[in-house]
């Protein structure tokens, strides 16, 4: 398949993760080996005191990052995504396991966050900034709602540098990744586009000069399990 971009990848990526909502982050847990538990725990980590303010989770899905942040910091979340089927999916959960009055969930465009400007101590996306339709324009929304000094965190798929790693990665994506995720969801296009969309996606030190050039400072990039995801973090000015 081709990728969409613009006006028609953000409709694409709509209709799409509202079709896999209720079984998505179960599908994702199970081809990580439960591993993706991990790297929210380290996207909460790194959050540091933004942690005890107000945190934007954005492209939150079924909200699996908001629910490691409840269960283990103090702060509060805003919880956006465009899709209102995953949304409403992770609120069904919210209320099973934890404190509701911690949590306000949006619908809206990640791109154009309904909210308004240097309100968040804190922000966060875990496999989201894949599926922005500009990714620029994402970062300048997202620095606009933070607050002087606030932090960003990012978690992302991104492509093993190590040949030993890279040829068996990409083996694991179309062999192993499409198959499972077609087989549990009956959605066999979510999951090529999910292949096709950590393929395209920028290599880490580009991801990192977006970032600079919206205007955030101490931009750090740690890899994951052998390059296969990459945590930013970054402040803003």
């Amino acid at each position: 398949m081709n990728l969409p971009a613009g006006t028609a990848k953000k409709a694409y990526v709509t209709r799409m993760f509202t079709g896999l909502s209720e079984n998505y982050d179960l599908v994702n847990s199970i081809c990580s080996l439960f591993i993706d538990h991990t790297w929210r725990i380290r996207a909460v980590r790194a959050l540091g005191k933004a942690s005890r303010g107000l945190v934007l989770d954005l492209c939150a899905g079924t909200l699996p990052l908001s629910f490691a942040f409840l269960k283990r910091a103090r702060g509060t979340i805003v919880a956006v995504d465009i899709s209102e089927g995953m949304l409403r999916t992770g609120i069904r959960a919210l209320h099973r396991k934890y404190r509701p009055d911690r949590l306000g969930a949006v619908c809206g465009d990640g791109e154009l966050l309904p909210l308004k400007n240097q309100t968040c101590d804190g922000a966060m996306v875990a496999f989201g900034i894949r599926n922005l339709a500009d990714l620029d324009k994402g970062f300048r929304d997202v620095y606009r709602v933070m607050r002087p000094g606030a932090r960003l965190v990012i978690l992302e798929f991104s492509r093993p540098g190590n040949p030993l790693l890279a040829f068996p990665y990409r083996l694991y994506l179309k062999w192993i990744l499409v198959p499972v995720g077609t087989l549990l969801t009956g959605d066999r296009d979510a999951y090529q586009y999910l292949v096709k969309s950590i393929e395209a996606f920028p290599a880490p030190e580009e991801v990192a000069g977006k970032l600079r050039k919206t205007g955030f400072s101490n931009i750090s990039v740690i890899p994951l399990t052998g390059g296969i995801v990459t945590l930013y973090t970054a402040e803003r000015i």
